[in-house]
């Protein structure tokens, strides 16, 4: 499919199911191509392995192509939609805009997976009506199943090796609805503390303390900080006036769960710019973007955001 085969008056946002490299380039080439002859921006955000196939097969004109290593930059996937495509996007607004976007690969771990389908479900509401076509490739020789399962239900186009069509199981509010899960519980081990207007700060200074004593780097003790503060912060103003933190470590990450007793209604909180008069808002925002990961749970009974901060460079399962 090339990109100008795509051009619609609002939002495209197909699925490319793709096995080897031949598959993956003789779709995403013509994308980029049609782009670039059109005179529109195109941008690539994409596993390390992918970005190196589209440089070489582009050879000189991969310089007009702005191309992401998604592995770095869409690390934590909460951060995708507002570091990466919007602001790709919000940068050219006067045009349409064309990505490859690549969330979900193997290598993937499980405990990354449901914010990645998430995301892939939620960029649907994030560009509803912008002049933005969003290819996002998946890898049939490498993914499991139920992520090509979910893939149907978060893309409203499919497009393989025998053509384009109309998914027939496009339902992404689904998807977002089911893997709004609770987290697992913590475990026994973890420590548990409360947090008022009155002590928040000695609950600052706790998990500083903590993040140091297990081994977190510098910069990693003032991102813990930050996200923990903005994180108790929310749940004084608008969770009840208190918070519940819980900390404990496994073998690869720092892991902090903020709970109280509020509901974040919006889907996309935590995953848009923020515009420079929005008075409320920033801090999930900012938390996404500082931590290797973030997991979320809301509902009438309460909301509970987990925010991992990595130790070392060990990687757990993957979803292949």
């Amino acid at each position: 499919m090339s990109a100008v085969a795509a051009r619609g008056n609002g939002f495209e946002h197909p699925a490319l199911f793709y096995a080897g490299a031949d598959e993956y380039l003789s779709a995403t080439v013509p994308f980029i191509e049609g782009a670039l002859s059109a005179g529109e921006p195109v941008a690539a955000a994409v596993p390390k392995r992918n970005l190196a196939r589209l440089r070489e097969a582009l050879g000189p004109f991969s310089e007009k192509v702005l191309l992401i290593d998604m592995a770095e930059a869409g690390a934590n996937p909460g951060t995708i939609i507002p570091s990466v495509l919007r602001a790709f996007a919000d940068a050219h607004t006067d045009q349409r805009v064309h990505i490859i976007g690549e969330p979900i690969w193997p290598g993937r771990t499980e405990l990354e997976y449901p914010a990645c389908v998430q995301h892939e479900a939620l960029i649907n509401r994030a560009f509803s009506g912008r002049h933005v076509t969003i290819l996002c490739p998946y890898d049939l020789s490498g993914l499991a199943p139920r992520v090509i399962a979910d893939a149907r239900a978060t893309h409203p186009v499919l497009i393989d090796r025998t053509g384009s069509r109309t998914s027939d199981r496009y339902d992404p509010d689904r998807i977002t609805t089911d893997y709004n899960r609770p987290l697992e519980p913590a475990p026994k081990t973890a420590i548990e503390r409360a947090a008022d207007r009155t002590t928040l700060d000695n609950a600052r200074w706790f998990v500083v303390s903590y993040g140091r004593r297990v081994g977190l780097a510098d910069f990693q003790l003032v991102d813990l900080e930050i996200a923990v503060t903005e994180l108790l912060t929310n749940s004084i103003h608008h969770g009840g006036g208190i918070g519940t933190f819980r900390l404990w470590t496994d073998d690869t990450h720092l892991i902090c769960d903020v709970s109280d007793a509020g509901h974040i209604s919006d889907p996309l909180a935590g995953r848009l710019p923020v515009r420079d008069d929005q008075r409320h808002g920033r801090g999930l925002v900012l938390v996404n973007r500082i931590a290797d990961l973030v997991r979320m749970h809301t509902g009438p009974g309460g909301t509970t955001v987990r925010v991992y901060l990595r130790l070392g460079n060990t990687r757990s399962e993957t979803t292949h």
